[in-house]
């Protein structure tokens, strides 16, 4: 990998001090979330590099944007070795810095440290917020809380099931049923366990005894994990004829592998 930053290297073709300070706080927020696979690595969106491509899975890349380098790091166990590198100024063209790239690249970051759990989880958090929009909303129109409570979560689960289609399992979709069946199952479980819940929550408080803030983050964290791996696992699931894992247990421990926490570094 050529860098600009150890002995010899050069970045004065940054030109600017904003394209300076971006690059290195990019830099840094990238070597904090890869600690360990990026431990020695200075440049790790450096766009000069040589890699035997005999050594890669290819099919395992998934790169956004620009930063091939960055997925290759994150996603293999390559030996590694840096060489110094003067960045001159540029003679031709303009750069794809923009707003949009960098988005795009925080994008990427997050799905490579976290995987799908992470789209998953904004998905559900920006539903929660939606849902008590909707509540407020209704409540205010003179609705019921009941009623209104019913509405929000019925709106919440429809949206975030297309959410999910298309930002986070888009790339399952194709191996697994039809749309009709992943949505009524979706469905079905997403009803099923808002049912659940308010019970446990309950029996956490009055049987557990067990703070009610405290039990409501349980009741909640359970359900992520639950409604994650019923997705990643049932409703995603290939169809008949796909290459699975032969066993319950071998499709949850890969689903968590490889969606929730791929590469796996925490």
């Amino acid at each position: 990998m050529a860098s600009r930053y150890i002995g010899g290297g050069d970045s004065t073709g940054l030109g600017t001090t904003i394209r300076f300070g971006v690059s290195r706080v990019s830099t840094v927020l990238t070597k904090a979330m890869f600690p360990l696979r990026l431990a020695g690595t200075s440049d790790p969106m450096t766009g000069f590099f040589l890699v035997d491509r005999s050594r890669l899975d290819l099919d395992r890349l998934r790169p956004q944007g620009f930063k091939i380098l960055l997925e290759i790091l994150a996603r293999t166990d390559l030996r590694k070795a840096e060489v110094p590198m003067a960045f001159g100024e540029r003679r031709h063209g303009t750069s794809k810095a923009t707003f949009r790239q960098g988005a795009t690249f925080l994008a990427h970051l997050t799905r490579l440290r976290f995987g799908k759990m992470s789209g998953f989880a904004l998905i559900g958090l920006f539903g929660a917020l939606v849902n008590l929009g909707i509540i407020w909303a209704l409540t205010s129109m003179g609705v019921g809380y009941i009623w209104a409570a019913i509405v929000g979560a019925e709106v919440t689960i429809i949206g975030n099931f297309l959410l999910q289609e298309r930002f986070v399992f888009h790339d399952m979709r194709d191996r697994a049923a039809g749309l009709r069946v992943r949505f009524l199952s979706s469905f079905t479980f997403n009803n099923v366990e808002a049912a659940l819940r308010i019970p446990l929550l309950a029996l956490m408080v009055e049987t557990w005894h067990l703070p009610v803030v405290l039990a409501a983050a349980l009741s909640l964290v359970a359900a992520f994990l639950a409604r994650f791996l019923f997705h990643a696992l049932v409703v995603y699931r290939p169809r008949r004829g796909e290459p699975r894992a032969d066993t319950a247990t071998q499709r949850v421990i890969r689903a968590i592998d490889e969606q929730a926490m791929r590469p796996g570094e925490l």
